[in-house]
């Protein structure tokens, strides 16, 4: 299939570094041989990791999506990373959130439901990674076709399968996915010593791991890693929230989308204040509910909160430098990446342990995109003398065996590539197949593992029980991809599958999501650029409504007209394709819908900080502001 393409201006194909993160997504390239992160055309380096869906099924990506959230929280959907590649099974920590997590109409997986509609993680990280795309692109008139995307090193097969299928619904080829601690290392240029060992502490938004990287001739190894993929500044959030609201108030909020939504919110302000501030304001009142708070938190009692997600962090840390044989005087550099390390007492607790302040001269929330970025350029064959990458599987990778017990092949924390072979027989006399069932974990049964996926050697002649001669050989590949191979030797009968979870995707689904996202591609351009301005502007003028409707105290009478006819002009421009006139026409809505906005903010989450709003607080462009008092209305 072709797909035309016009762009203004000279065009670079580009091979980009992407780390496609639980609260925000980045995306960077090497210029002249330093990495670049890219901003977009307002000067934004990150776009969240956020999706609003409307009820018509009109989707909007990153910053707006946010701004929807409190007019939509049932439809607006964060931390899509933690369920990547999870099974409804895997899923426990739903409860507080203001959206619905169900089984999809496939298999195991875990999938969101949105007005009636499901739809599964892959697919909406696929429109983040597009939308941080289309805005690279636009930014610096690129052509982005190949990244290396970086995952959590804990990430396992089905987590790292999910990543590569969002990829490829974007229309990127990944050309290799890396762990985010190895991408934070060649960042901070460390592979530039001749030798040295590295601790990666990644806290982001809603995955922590802790990896140790050994550095030794040019070779850059993962020699021991582990991590939890459902901790993070969420569970900051989470904690601080239950110091604002008593048990009572906790279950008023729960099930209340717009309720868990401002609490989100409150919390995650207050938890940004309170790395500069020693201690901070809350209040909330959401009189549909009866809830009046007003509390103010102190960092003491914030630290105190987090503290056992921290003992959790730290109990990691010891466990990898045990696995390595290690002490702490062993490891020679520290270095901290995602948004959540710069809460104080995260790298108090690091320096304590260490007995050395860690690395946080880098922008902890840029410093893996970074990282990618070197290794896309070495990947592309741009770069030379960069370190020789050397990743490890995270958990042992073995097969059933007759009785329910395990066979390990792979065990965890070996490097990889890497390829093992094992012979097996039969066990039942005239055996004409077997089953291979391929499990991941480190205990003993076959019942407390984790299934990747099963597949049937068929054909094997039939033989007395132990006799056949069957070779199961497994291969992972650089990207953490599993090949599994099962040949019976006296007949050569074989078959083998790249190993996908039982709730992933099949080939025919991502090519229907890929068809989907390039749906509009054949088109004009001009004619595309039309159709997504008449969609925006339709969203624009249904909120517009909504906002005359529900929040008519608000609208004096003059305003009120002002935004009818605003919207009765959009509607006419909309009847033809003139873009100029349906984009000054979408103006001029926004213009006159803004005090209502704001005017809406304010009574929803009266946050102020000595009388600022809480565009003051938490600043119009994502930056951390220093806060004391907040206010949630």
């Amino acid at each position: 299939m072709q797909i035309p393409l016009q762009v203004k201006g000279q065009t670079t194909d580009a091979v980009v570094g992407i780390d496609l993160g639980t609260t925000n997504t980045l995306i960077a390239r090497m210029v002249d041989g330093v990495p670049h992160v890219i901003a977009d055309r307002h000067g934004r380096v990150i776009t969240p990791s956020v999706i609003s869906i409307d009820e018509e099924g009109v989707a909007v990506v990153g910053d707006e999506a946010k701004h929807r959230a409190l007019i939509n929280p049932s439809g607006t959907l964060h931390s899509i990373k933690r369920f990547m590649g999870r099974g409804l099974a895997d899923v426990t920590d739903v409860a507080h959130l203001p959206y619905k997590v169900v089984r999809a109409d496939m298999g195991e997986q875990a999938a969101f439901l949105v007005h009636g509609r499901k739809f599964l993680p892959q697919e909406l990280s696929g429109m983040v990674l597009a939308e941080a795309k289309k805005r690279a692109e636009r930014s610096e008139r690129l052509r982005i076709r190949r990244a290396v995307i970086t995952v959590p090193a804990y990430f396992d097969d089905a987590q790292r399968q999910a990543t590569r299928d969002a990829g490829r619904i974007a229309g990127i080829d990944v050309l290799r996915i890396i762990n985010e601690p190895t991408a934070a290392a060649l960042a901070y240029g460390l592979d530039k010593k001749k030798r040295g060992t590295v601790l990666v502490y990644d806290l982001g938004g809603g995955t922590f791991d802790v990896s140790l990287l050994k550095l030794s001739d040019g070779v850059f190894k993962v020699i021991a890693t582990t991590g939890n993929t459902r901790l993070g500044g969420d569970d900051f959030d989470d904690a601080l929230s239950t110091l604002l609201l008593d048990a009572s108030q906790r279950a008023l909020v729960a099930g209340h989308a717009q309720a868990l939504r401002a609490l989100k919110t409150a919390s995650e302000t207050a938890k940004i204040a309170l790395s500069d501030a020693d201690e901070t304001t809350v209040r909330i009142d959401l009189a549909e509910l009866g809830l009046h708070v007003d509390k103010t938190v102190t960092r003491a009692e914030y630290e105190a909160a987090i503290t056992p997600l921290l003992d959790q962090t730290m109990k990691a840390i010891d466990f990898v430098l045990e696995e390595a044989d290690l002490d702490h005087d062993d490891v020679d550099e520290i270095v901290c990446v995602g948004g959540s390390t710069r809460t104080p007492s995260v790298r108090a607790r690091l320096a304590e342990a260490f007995g050395k302040p860690p690395h946080t001269s880098l922008d902890p929330d840029q410093v893996v995109a970074m990282g990618a970025a070197i290794q896309a350029s070495v990947v592309a064959g741009d770069s030379e003398g960069a370190a020789v990458l050397l990743d490890v599987t995270p958990l042992s990778i073995g097969i059933e065996t007759y009785g329910g017990g395990v066979t390990k092949l792979i065990w965890r924390n070996s490097p990889i590539p890497i390829r093992a072979t094992e012979g097996f027989t039969t066990y039942v006399d005239d055996q004409t197949a077997v089953a291979i069932h391929v499990l991941q974990g480190e205990r003993e049964m076959a019942a407390d593992l984790r299934s990747l996926g099963r597949f049937v050697l068929r054909g094997i002649p039939p033989m007395s029980a132990g006799m056949p001669r069957v070779l199961v050989e497994f291969f992972i590949d650089a990207n953490g991809i599993l090949k599994v191979t099962a040949k019976e030797m006296t007949s050569n009968t074989e078959a083998s599958i790249e190993v996908r979870p039982t709730y992933g995707l099949n080939d025919e689904q991502v090519e229907d999501m890929i068809l989907d996202s390039i749906e509009h591609a054949e088109e004009d351009i001009n004619a595309h650029i039309v159709a997504d301005l008449k969609t925006d502007a339709g969203s624009t003028i249904r909120f517009s409504r909504k906002a005359l409707k529900e929040q008519a105290h608000l609208v004096p009478p003059a305003m009120r007209a002002a935004v009818e006819a605003a919207i009765a002009g959009l509607e006419a421009v909309l009847q033809t394709n003139d873009k100029e006139l349906i984009e000054a026409a979408a103006e001029v809505l926004n213009e006159n819908t803004a005090p209502i906005a704001n005017a809406l903010m304010d009574e929803v989450l009266r946050v102020t900080v000595k009388g600022r709003t809480i565009g003051d607080v938490v600043g119009t462009d994502g930056q951390r502001t220093s806060a004391r008092d907040i206010q949630l209305g």
